[in-house]
């Protein structure tokens, strides 16, 4: 037989007897000619395979299609498994009577182990987001009540002795007040963001209609600074309703507050056909973001501007990377210091769920 490094190629009876054996083979198998010559091509499949009639059933589908394949663990000589490709065709004399078969055999053995590997990776690593999670929801959520209790205690404290308080006494108790609300406000956003790709149902979303609402409920904000907003002609996508409007207001309201004073914001939405996305932009006349900061920004709790000027908790462009990613899609910023920042994200036009 031809050899062929890589490849084991044979000839069988009509019966699956082996006739001929190459360097192949041997080489994948470990058989020599004289031990496997005469012997059943089922020798190669395990116990369980020859008691389903497997080996039986391959040669059917040859002698009936003209050619099979077949991909399954086989076993060598030395008992270990390797995995095997086989391509078996009929061969047919003048009179269309079956003579036997040609078989070739690939071992893929390594390229099945690194998929398995991979498979077990991806499999362990959905189980870890799974975990942190359900820490991040279970840890949030009990994480409120001994909040509410030192809130509801200073409360009752500031009311039932305000008359004997002094001065000290009552900037301490602000301060716990203070720091009391801002964790409320942090746990409410980790628990947001554990929350997040948890809805599966996919809507169609109008995003003119989206940003239409969402200038109603930012009217307060947007009246206060003379914002202006301005978008037209966007796309019809496929997302989780709740949390594309979160994505849009997040951006939205980053663009009023971080903004330069005595300059009213100009938020310029734009969205485009981008292959197999949509692509949008998000633009403002902002105080944009020092470079440095640009691969930060995205991380949960990382803040680039100190709360005494500007307040937040560091989880709002996080959320949007989030919902960006849990749709497939990609979200980058482009900006400078005093010049606006950019926003560009992508939408898959079919989602990874449909």
């Amino acid at each position: 037989m031809e050899e062929i490094d890589g490849l084991a190629i044979l000839l069988l009876d009509k019966n699956g007897k082996i006739e001929t054996w190459n360097k192949g083979a041997e080489k994948i198998k470990g058989y020599k000619a004289g031990e496997i010559i005469g012997q059943n091509f089922s020798i190669f499949y395990s116990e369980a395979d020859r008691q389903k009639g497997v080996p039986a059933a391959i040669l059917a589908e040859a002698a009936s299609a003209g050619t099979t394949y077949h991909e399954s663990w086989r076993i060598r000589k030395d008992g270990t498994e390797f995995w095997g490709l086989l391509t078996l065709m009929a061969l047919r004399d003048e009179n269309n009577e079956l003579m036997g078969y040609a078989k070739v055999t690939r071992d893929l053995t390594e390229k099945m182990l690194a998929e398995i590997t991979i498979r077990q990776q991806v499999h362990d690593l959905e189980l870890k987001n799974k975990e942190l999670e359900q820490f991040a929801y279970i840890a949030s959520h009990d994480l409120q009540e001994p909040l509410l209790t030192i809130t509801n205690f200073v409360e009752l404290i500031q009311s039932e002795y305000s008359t004997t308080l002094d001065e000290n006494s009552k900037v301490y108790f602000d301060f716990i007040t203070q720091a009391a609300t801002r964790m409320k406000c942090l746990i409410k956003g980790l628990l947001d963001f554990s929350r997040i790709g948890s809805e599966n149902v996919l809507a169609a979303i109008d995003c003119n209609q989206l940003l239409d609402d969402l200038q109603q409920d930012l009217a307060a904000s947007i009246a206060a600074c003379g914002a202006r907003i301005e978008y037209d002609n966007l796309p019809v996508i496929e997302g989780y309703p709740i949390e594309m409007r979160q994505l849009f207001q997040n951006l939205i309201a980053n663009a009023i507050k971080f903004r330069e004073k005595n300059k009213p914001p100009l938020i310029t939405i734009l969205s485009a056909t981008e292959e197999a996305f949509w692509w949008f932009a998000i633009a403002d006349n902002g105080i944009g973001i020092d470079e440095k900061f640009t691969d930060k920004i995205f991380r949960l709790f990382k803040r680039v501007h100190t709360r005494d000027i500007y307040e937040g908790n560091g989880i709002g462009l996080a959320h949007c990377k989030k919902i960006i990613e849990t749709l497939g899609g990609k979200i980058t910023v482009e900006s400078e210091l005093g010049r606006g920042s950019t926003f560009y994200f992508t939408i898959p036009r079919k989602t990874k769920n449909d």
